[in-house]
């Protein structure tokens, strides 16, 4: 049997880690290759590490054709599913794949909509094909809030390649590293180079720099009253103990973000 490895397919998605590797390894030298490896023709679509890894030990395995697919699109949505439902993939790595499927979702309705427009140039635009996907739409794909996915896309478009590895290997968060990306590339090189303790810190203060800065204070009129004084005293108060709230609770937020990094770390 021949079967064709495209390289470009292989590191669609993300590679299993040193330890994952080695557990896979172990698993199959214990177990043999129960799941069959998921074949396209000849080329090879699931089960690049349990292909290899098979080779390397001599072990059988069974091959199963998926005769659902009619393009590399196909292919590619098929492994974004199949790695989305998969447990061990991460927050960061589920909202890639999500965002990539919207990517061809949209370029395929694109694609139907021009097709529609030159042999029906006439009639009302149909909609057919794929449906739109959304930013909710994405983000439940992927299983992270709005939000989250807004900075993992932040990540994708301004994130040096080095602070975008350290949020796969988990030496920051999502949060922590969509901040960090607000640096210039160098900035983010050196934080990076740092390690954990220098990117916390550089999330921080790119936080705390967008604080909006503290308005100054109104003096009273010349000819204020002394009850008037007061009042004027008193709202003043008022506002600087606002801005002291404010204040504290983004303080909280950033304690409780460190605290649930430092968490995931032991």
């Amino acid at each position: 049997m021949t079967i064709t490895i495209d390289e470009q397919l292989r590191a669609y998605i993300d590679p299993l880690t040193e330890d994952e590797y080695t557990a896979l390894e172990r698993s199959l030298l214990a177990e043999g290759c129960r799941d069959a490896l998921v074949l396209w023709g000849d080329l090879l679509v699931d089960g690049h590490n349990r292909y290899g890894i098979c080779q390397k030990h001599g072990i059988p395995f069974n091959t199963l054709q998926n005769d659902s697919f009619t393009s590399i699109d196909d292919v590619h949505l098929w492994m974004i599913d199949n790695h989305l439902g998969r447990r061990s993939v991460s927050d960061f790595q589920r909202g890639v794949l999500a965002l990539r499927k919207k990517e061809i979702v949209a370029a395929r309705l694109a694609q139907v909509q021009t097709l529609q427009a030159a042999t029906e140039p006439a009639g009302p635009a149909q909609s057919g094909g794929d449906p739109p996907w959304t930013r909710e739409t994405v983000a439940r794909a992927a299983r992270v809030s709005s939000a989250t996915l807004g900075q993992i896309e932040k990540i994708q478009k301004t994130a040096a390649p080095e602070l975008v590895g350290a949020v796969k290997s988990g030496i920051i968060s999502i949060n922590a590293a969509a901040a960090v990306a607000s640096l210039p590339s160098e900035q983010q090189i050196a934080a990076v180079a740092g390690g954990k303790k220098e990117l916390r810190q550089a999330a921080r203060q790119v936080r705390e720099a967008r604080l909006p800065p503290k308005p100054e204070a109104e003096e009273p009129p010349i000819d204020a009253t002394p009850e008037q004084i007061e009042i004027h005293r008193l709202m003043l108060l008022v506002v600087e103990l606002t801005e002291e709230r404010n204040q504290l609770r983004k303080k909280v937020q950033h304690l409780t973000i460190a605290l649930t990094e430092a968490r995931r770390e032991q």
